[in-house]
């Protein structure tokens, strides 16, 4: 992705390119939407040259990272280049001089799935991961579980009834994600 700047030297269209960038398997998920930050998510930051501020950082349930030097940083809701642009802006005028800073998302937060399955519970998201597989994921359906429908709820959403299925088309998804199946008799 290139930043288009007016009126600055390439070096620094370059620079700043650089420090936001948006590594592979990153960003995106598997319908081609930015990936937004949200608590559980396990990141690293790498600021270049700066050993004390580089490492991992869990997104808090308030939806902050804590940060060497700026303390809390709203994390939830932004992406990983919007992050580090964040965390560039704090630490421009500091010590640390032209900060160059990465973020890569470690580990998504987990998505849960409940009713009908022969081990519900919280699992480790994956990208691209459909619906039918996080099913697999929780040990395939029970014998009463209704196979062509389920139950989604999405950050920020109401519960919505989803079918899938080969006709259906492919559900993905995302960290954080709560699947019910239903039973087939109801």
């Amino acid at each position: 992705m290139a930043l288009v700047l007016a009126g600055t030297a390439p070096a620094l269209q370059a620079r700043d390119a650089a420090s936001h960038a948006v590594l592979p398997g990153q960003g995106t998920t598997a319908q081609g939407e930015v990936y937004r930050l949200g608590p559980g998510d396990k990141l690293r930051i790498t600021v270049f040259n700066v050993e004390s501020i580089t490492g991992e950082y869990t997104v808090s349930s308030g939806g902050q990272v804590a940060v060497p030097l700026l303390g809390a940083v709203r994390a939830e809701g932004a992406t990983t280049q919007q992050l580090a642009d964040a965390i560039r802006t704090g630490l421009e005028g500091t010590y640390v001089k032209d900060p160059r800073i990465t973020v890569e998302v470690l580990a998504y937060r987990p998505f849960y799935i409940l009713g009908e399955v022969n081990q519900p519970g919280e699992f480790a998201y994956k990208p691209n991961l459909t619906l039918e597989q996080a099913v697999a994921t929780a040990g395939g359906y029970t014998y009463r579980a209704a196979r062509k429908k389920a139950y989604l709820r999405r950050a920020g959403k109401d519960e919505q009834v989803v079918k899938f299925g080969r006709e259906k088309g492919v559900i993905y998804v995302h960290p954080g994600d709560t699947i019910r199946i239903g039973e087939r008799y109801l």
